[in-house]
């Protein structure tokens, strides 16, 4: 029996347009970050997982929603988180997820995450410089907490 062999010819990423409120914003501090993911994701109903993609100086490339979970959880790989920053030559990434709950306490899930994708991004050249957790009114920080 043949078996095929496939080709990958190209990879593209399919852009959705909206209103660039957030592109080439400069990010100087975690607050001004958090701001940002607050307007994004802070009032979901369900925990949703942001990557903010930065260029060279700080400033806002991209932004993109890497996952949608559950009203608890959001499952997150670093290909997936990666994947924006490389595809638009990102320098660094923000990233933060929301807890629908209002509690922006971090989980002992949220932290493992945290050092995992730390630990990926300086693999491949790619720091993260923050998590966030979010919600309507409040933010926690991992790099303001010492966690980064």
């Amino acid at each position: 029996m043949l078996e095929a062999v496939y080709e990958i010819v190209s990879i593209k990423q399919v852009i959705k347009k909206r209103k660039a409120k957030h592109l080439l914003q400069l990010i100087t501090s975690p607050e001004i970050a958090a701001a940002v993911a607050r307007k994004e994701i802070g009032n979901e109903d369900r925990e949703v997982f942001l990557v903010i993609v930065l260029n060279t100086k700080n400033e806002i490339a991209a932004i993109h929603r890497c996952h949608v979970g559950s009203l608890n959880a959001s499952v997150v790989h670093p290909r997936e988180v990666f994947k924006a920053a490389i595809l638009n030559n990102g320098s660094s990434i923000i990233v933060a997820h929301n807890h629908p709950s209002q509690n922006t306490t971090p989980s002992r899930e949220d932290l493992e995450v945290t050092k995992r994708l730390v630990t990926v991004g300086q693999m491949i050249g790619i720091e993260v410089l923050d998590h966030l957790v979010v919600s309507e009114n409040s933010y926690f920080s991992f790099k303001e907490n010492g966690h980064i």
